[in-house]
C-alpha cells in the first residue's frame, strides 16, 4: 500500500481528467473572513475512482462545486477535459445527498428530466434510460413515485438521472449519507459494479471511511479547515471487489485503520 503527499499517483496515466491546481477559495462577509481551501492540487485521471474524507468544514464539498464550475475559486485554476473551468460544466454528472427528485413525475421520467433540459435526442435518451433503469435494479417501478419508494431507491434514480447523457465524470458529494447502513451498504455495492460498467471518472466525498476506501482507487484526506490534502492513499485492493471478502481483509482494514488515524490526530473527525 502506497501513500503520497501530492495528489499524483507514482505511475500516472497519461490521461488527466480533472487537473486541480494551486487551488484556494476564501469566503469574505462584513464580519470575517473565512478560508474554506488552501492551495489543494490534485489530478484525477480518466476512468479512475477517487474518495474525498476530512473532518466537517474542510471545504470536501465547496471543492466538488469548484470542479463544477458552480462557484469561483479565489486562487489557483481548475481544468476538466484539458479545459480551463471557468462556468458551469455541461459535460459533467453531480450526485447531491439528497435524490431533490419531482413528486410528480415517475421514475422514468424523473430520470428524463435530464434529457428534457439538455435537449437529448429523444429516442437515445429514452434507450439510455431504460439501460440505467435496468443497471440499477429499478425495472417495474418506471411509472413509481418518489413517495413510493424507499430512499436508496430515490437514490437509484437521481444517479440514473446523473448518468443520463453519459458524462465523462461523475461528481458524487455525500450521495449515500441519510441512508440506514444496510441501504447505504447495498448502494456502495451497486455503485461500485456501475462505475466498473461504465467507466466514469468519479469523485466522490463522503464521511465514511469504509466507504471511501471500499469505493476509491484512491483516498484523499484533508486537513480541518482551512482545507488542504493531507495525504494521497492508494487502496491497495482487488479491482473488483466482494463487499464482505474486502471489508475483513488485512488491506481494508489496514488502510482504514490507518485514515482514521490521520484524521484523530488532526483533532477532528469527520
Amino acid at each position: 500500500m502506497t501513500t503520497s503527499a501530492s495528489g499524483q499517483p507514482a505511475a500516472a496515466a497519461t490521461e488527466t481528467t480533472i487537473d486541480i491546481r494551486n487551488l484556494s477559495c476564501t469566503f469574505s462577509s462584513k464580519r470575517k473572513r473565512t478560508t474554506a481551501l488552501s492551495d489543494v492540487s490534485l489530478r484525477v485521471r480518466a476512468g479512475e475512482f477517487v474518495s474525498i474524507v476530512g473532518p466537517s468544514g474542510c471545504g470536501k464539498s465547496t471543492l466538488l462545486k469548484i470542479v463544477a464550475g458552480l462557484m469561483p475559486p479565489s486562487d489557483g485554476e481548475v481544468h476538466l477535459l484539458g479545459t480551463a473551468v471557468t462556468e458551469p460544466q455541461r459535460e459533467i454528472g453531480f450526485a447531491f445527498q439528497r435524490a431533490a427528485l419531482l413528486e410528480w413525475r415517475g421514475v422514468r421520467a424523473n430520470i428524463l428530466l435530464q434529457a428534457e433540459m439538455r435537449g437529448m435526442d429523444k429516442r437515445r435518451a429514452a434507450e439510455r434510460a431504460d439501460h440505467l433503469i435496468e443497471l440499477t435494479g429499478l425495472t417495474g417501478f418506471e411509472t413509481a413515485l418518489p413517495h413510493e419508494l424507499s430512499g436508496g431507491m430515490q437514490q437509484r434514480v437521481a444517479l440514473c438521472r446523473a448518468l443520463l447523457h453519459e458524462p465523462p465524470v461523475l461528481l458524487m458529494d455525500e450521495p449515500f449519507g441519510a441512508l440506514d447502513a444496510l441501504t447505504r451498504e447495498h448502494m456502495n455495492v451497486e455503485m461500485h459494479r456501475i462505475w466498473r460498467e461504465t467507466g466514469t471518472t468519479v469523485v466522490l466525498v463522503t464521511h465514511s471511511i469504509a466507504e471511501a476506501v471500499y469505493l476509491g482507487q484512491r483516498v484523499v484526506v484533508m486537513t480541518p479547515r482551512p482545507g488542504r490534502i493531507d495525504r494521497v492513499y492508494d487502496v491497495d485492493l482487488p479491482a473488483q471487489r466482494d463487499y464482505g471478502a474486502t471489508m475483513s481483509s488485512p488491506a481494508f482494514e489496514t488502510l482504514a485503520r490507518e485514515i482514521r488515524t490521520l484524521l484523530g490526530a488532526s483533532g477532528h473527525h469527520g
